[in-house]
């Protein structure tokens, strides 16, 4: 499948602070592709830069043929409107202003591309409700009014009211209960068969095991590893996405990695240039002080570690 979205060295600072460094990613058109990584990894701000949201000190970033990096004013306004790319917020309180009903939320981004009359906008809100599962009963009601899991429901019924191509979705269903997570998180999966691609940055494994076909793994504002999320949960090829599975319940592997083998010994530090994760790293090594580039492995695979080719064997030693 052709690239929807392609992202080439991005690079995003804050106040002298490498956020993201360097960071290369396709997302292929009509797949879900999950971001994982703990705080501080970089994934919202990744997200965030694809919207827009956050400065790019450099690389490029192209949308469908769009380099989204070089528009500027009144280009990118115009292309903002035409709601190609949507994004979710984590927090439905936040994100959804208090005095406004549901019915104008949803719409809200319908009314600004000012394409459609009222009538067609009120069709397209109750359309979008029911997609999500909400009862067009609710559209009278204010945030305040409806519970959490509704909420988050409405962010992606405003999101997908106005017909988006990609949709990225930051910690969609992090706040809520079990049952309300589940129903998100099929609605999520259930939009592959709507041609809508979508990205969904989660801390959690269990998110996206169920549900996404690639996963990207960041750590310390860089790319460690990529590919078929099958293959990186059950067979990873870094140790910190070993450490990420190792700790998730809901990994299943063919031999159990006890986690506690993979957590860093000593007190090593990742030098300046170096690898980011090689603080933690229980088999960092001195080549570790030099920044390892991302390789292709395995096929659809791509690790960035100096010592990707030794494992699985390394990881069995070591365990």
């Amino acid at each position: 499948m052709a690239a929807l979205l392609d992202i080439r060295d991005l690079t995003v600072q804050y106040d002298g602070h490498r956020v993201l460094d360097r960071v290369s990613l396709a997302v292929r058109a009509g797949e879900i592709l999950g971001v994982i990584g703990e705080t501080g990894s970089g994934k919202t701000t990744l997200a965030r830069a694809v919207a827009g949201l956050a400065p790019v000190r450099s690389g490029r970033i192209d949308f469908a043929g769009t380099e989204l990096t070089a528009l500027r004013g009144r280009a990118l306004r115009a292309w903002r409107r035409t709601g190609a790319l949507q994004y979710v917020f984590q927090d439905p309180l936040r994100a959804l202003d208090p005095q406004h009903t549901v019915a104008t939320a949803v719409g809200e981004g319908l009314a600004v591309a000012g394409a459609l009359a009222a009538p067609e906008i009120a069709a397209r809100v109750e359309g979008a409700l029911a997609r999500v599962g909400l009862d067009p009963d609710l559209a009278g009601r204010r945030p305040g009014e409806i519970s959490g899991g509704q909420r988050q429901r409405v962010l992606l019924a405003r999101a997908l009211a106005v017909g988006p191509r990609l949709l990225l979705c930051d910690e969609p269903v992090s706040a809520l209960d079990a049952s309300n997570r589940n129903h998100v998180l099929r609605l999520l999966a259930g939009l592959r068969d709507t041609g809508v691609t979508v990205v969904v940055i989660s801390h959690d494994l269990s998110s996206l095991a169920g549900i996404a076909d690639r996963v990207a793994v960041l750590y310390g504002g860089r790319l460690v590893e990529h590919g078929p999320i099958g293959d990186v949960l059950t067979a990873p090829r870094h140790p910190y996405t070993a450490l990420l599975a190792a700790s998730s319940p809901s990994v299943r592997r063919s031999r159990p990695i006890p986690a506690a083998s993979l957590r860093g010994r000593g007190d090593r530090s990742a030098v300046p240039g170096g690898c980011s994760y090689a603080g933690r790293c229980p088999f960092a090594t001195g080549a570790c002080d030099a920044a390892p580039e991302l390789s292709t492995v395995d096929g659809d695979r791509a690790v960035a570690c100096h010592r990707a080719a030794e494992w699985p064997a390394l990881v069995q030693v070591e365990s």
